[in-house]
């Protein structure tokens, strides 16, 4: 994706809902010090013992409906792409009870406590086909282990996919990781799971008429 024009001056505009960047430790937009304090000061409704987490969020479509609907419960996204995520920043300013970060998954628990996550939520994330890029899907052992330590004992974690192969590794990894699976389907707008909300990818790839895999994880 070509840069957007005025990114930087665009996301520094979001900087009461862009809570900071956390990528790898070499990159002088690492502060994930400053990610923790700035979550910490917060007062409600964002608390840091109680957080909802969307990783890849994308344009913020699934993330922003999930804060509306629950405006009780606090809610975080994180999304490495800037070009990305300036967009869920700018679409979902106007909730108290949602914040983001820009960056990497597997930083999260240098910014985030141990046992401060209640669930996850994997939205077609990217499924690395390719053999030598397995260790770059969200559901490697390497993610897994981060979001172990983030995850309260009984946290869960959610995934979609369109993708079967990237579904059955999925599952594959969790499994060997030592997790379990509260539920699990090949079709999920035929099945009965409640509060379905359809991401942008899910509504394209249902009408290209692919099924839409589904799971509730707990590790």
């Amino acid at each position: 994706m070509r840069r957007k024009k005025g990114l930087d001056s665009r996301l520094y505009a979001c900087k009461g809902q862009l809570l900071g960047w956390l990528y790898n430790e070499n990159d002088p937009k690492t502060h994930a010090s400053e990610i923790a304090g700035g979550i910490a000061n917060l007062q409600s409704p964002l608390a840091l013992s109680d957080v909802y987490l969307e990783i890849g969020c994308g344009k913020g479509q699934f993330i922003r409906e999930k804060a509306l609907r629950e405006s009780a419960r606090n809610f975080l996204a994180l999304e490495k792409d800037g070009n990305v995520l300036v967009t869920a920043l700018e679409s979902c300013g106007d909730l108290p009870n949602l914040r983001f970060i820009a960056g990497d998954a597997l930083y999260l628990s240098r910014a985030l406590p141990p046992c401060s996550v209640r669930e996850i939520y994997l939205n077609f994330s990217c499924p690395f086909p390719k053999k030598r890029y397995t260790k770059h899907r969200l559901t490697h052992e390497r993610f897994l282990r981060v979001y172990k330590e983030i995850l309260a004992d009984d946290g869960k974690i959610f995934l979609k996919t369109d993708s079967a192969e990237f579904f059955d590794f999925s599952l594959c990894s969790i499994a060997e990781f030592g997790g379990r699976f509260n539920l699990v389907t090949n079709d999920l707008h035929n099945s009965d799971v409640a509060g379905n909300i359809i991401t942008e990818y899910e509504a394209l790839f249902s009408s290209q008429g692919k099924k839409i895999h589904y799971f509730e994880a707990v590790l």
